[in-house]
């Protein structure tokens, strides 16, 4: 599977922070076998997030879609609506499945707002911005999302 990063911290992107997040995911991601072809951080902001997740599922760039950031309750955090913008077909269990997990962890983990589904073939998830909610939720969730992309390459 082709998988790419997209961290979205503004912070990060001007260089002011760490990426965290998008290291965590990485690491998770390549010993799990499967290929970053991209990761890069980018603004909290609903046009950019959106067109760039958009170009790369459209160009048939990535599988698969991994977004850690701009999820939580800030007034800022924008990136559930700029993936749920340029979704076809939702898959609720993925998100529903991470906030269920990670409950046992943080009671704030309720307060995600992540979304998931996918344009085209390409499968887009939205993950906590933390990167150890981060961490936690892919080790969690990857065999069964990696199995989704694959159900989506599928021609019917």
């Amino acid at each position: 599977m082709k998988v790419a990063i997209l961290t979205a911290n503004t912070q990060v992107y001007k260089e002011q922070e760490e990426d965290k997040g998008g290291k965590v995911i990485r690491k998770i991601v390549e010993e799990a076998g499967q290929h970053v072809i991209f990761a890069k951080a980018l603004p909290v902001d609903k046009k950019v997030l959106s067109t760039v997740m958009q170009r790369m599922a459209d160009g048939n760039m990535a599988d698969i879609i991994l977004t850690t950031g701009g999820a939580g309750c800030a007034a800022g955090d924008v990136t559930p609506e700029a993936t749920t913008e340029i979704l076809d077909r939702p898959v609720p269990g993925i998100p529903e499945a991470i906030r269920m997990h990670l409950m046992h962890l943080t009671k704030r983990s309720m307060l995600n707002r992540g979304v998931a589904g996918f344009r085209g073939n390409t499968l887009i998830v939205n993950l906590p911005g933390k990167a150890g909610a981060a961490k936690e939720s892919l080790e969690y969730i990857l065999p069964e999302i990696v199995h989704a992309a694959e159900l989506g390459q599928k021609e019917n």
